[in-house]
């Protein structure tokens, strides 16, 4: 199996990342497309080096995930226009043996399936408690589930029908393909099979703030975009860290003087938002040291998230212009 597919990795500056992630796809898939956003360490050359055909976008034009996966999707369509099945994965990940052909079973298996999606996991979880989350994060169960990350296996035809991704996004792009897709019916599938490994690379504060900055921009983009739609999708998100990540520390803070600081009292609530989340961590089976750094990292990132979604709302109000939010560096 795997001549019926392609594959598609989008990189910037990965190195040795994606020197693992290309030498997983080449020999596994039928023709393998890399799309380049600038990088500076000659991973263009490596990919070549390789027999990768190589996507180079224009520098001119704002780079986004979704532009590129776009492109290296068109290209892979020329140079193998009888592909039913297309690999998307990041340069930052590693192809796990055998994942492509458990995904291909299991798409060829329902006509309706658009996308299959495993379990990615994190290459150094140790590494940083970071990291960790990361790998606590796409900890996901199995069967139909609303949206895939980064890295899918999608069949070639659902996503002509749905125009490919959004390239206007600069996050989120993801679960907005797949909200698209389920609308016109097709299913998106999770299945209990490792995927890839991922490399965050995550060992400091400020990359987690960053990452999750990115994450409240895509809930306030992707929520208003279909803030119109019967799903309301994103909508209990974006206000839940309207609500936790300004609303309630700003209000806090500003009645402080005039209630003489009875008003400060309200911050007690995070810690009863922290313990729901631990509670419900520990029902999904997490260990308590993992549910305990779940549950404070998750109550924290409520002010990164609304900081990103007031970044989404001044640049719309301003008429910015949308660019990527990098946590982060060129891989050492």
């Amino acid at each position: 199996m795997g001549a019926r597919t392609g594959a598609v990795a989008i990189g910037r500056n990965e190195g040795e990342r994606l020197d693992k992630c290309l030498r997983s796809l080449v020999g596994a898939v039928g023709a393998v497309v890399y799309v380049d956003s600038g990088s500076t360490d000659g991973s263009v050359q490596l990919a070549r080096s390789l027999g990768v055909t190589v996507v180079d976008l224009d520098t001119t034009i704002p780079f986004t995930a979704a532009r590129a996966r776009n492109a290296g999707f068109a290209r892979l369509l020329e140079v193998a226009p009888d592909l039913e099945f297309v690999q998307f994965v990041d340069g930052d990940c590693e192809v796990a043996p055998g994942w492509i052909d458990a995904a291909e079973r299991a798409i060829a298996a329902d006509p309706q399936i658009a996308v299959v999606c495993g379990r990615r996991r994190e290459r150094h979880p140790e590494a940083s408690v970071y990291n960790r989350l990361c790998d606590l994060e796409w900890d996901q169960p199995p069967g139909p589930t609303d949206a895939c990350g980064g890295d899918a296996l999608m069949r070639v035809a659902a996503l002509r029908a749905v125009d490919g991704y959004d390239p206007s996004l600069i996050a989120g792009e993801e679960p907005e393909l797949c909200l698209r897709l389920r609308r016109r019916g097709w299913t998106i599938l999770r299945i209990a099979v490792e995927m890839t490994r991922h490399d965050a690379a995550m060992t400091r504060f400020s990359q987690w703030w960053k990452r999750n900055v990115r994450a409240g921009h895509a809930f306030a983009e992707v929520s208003t975009r279909h803030a119109g739609d019967p799903e309301h999708y994103w909508a209990k998100p974006t206000r839940s860290n309207w609500m936790w990540g300004a609303a309630l520390p700003a209000a806090s803070v500003a009645l402080a003087a005039p209630s003489m600081g009875l008003s400060l009292n309200l911050l007690w609530l995070y810690g009863a938002l922290g313990v729901r989340v631990y509670q419900s961590d520990r029902r999904r089976g997490f260990s308590p040291p993992d549910a305990r750094a779940d549950a404070l990292f998750c109550v924290m990132s409520k002010v990164p998230q609304a900081i990103g979604q007031a970044t989404y709302w001044r640049r719309r109000l301003t008429g910015g212009e949308g660019r990527l939010i990098e946590y982060k560096g060129p891989s050492t």
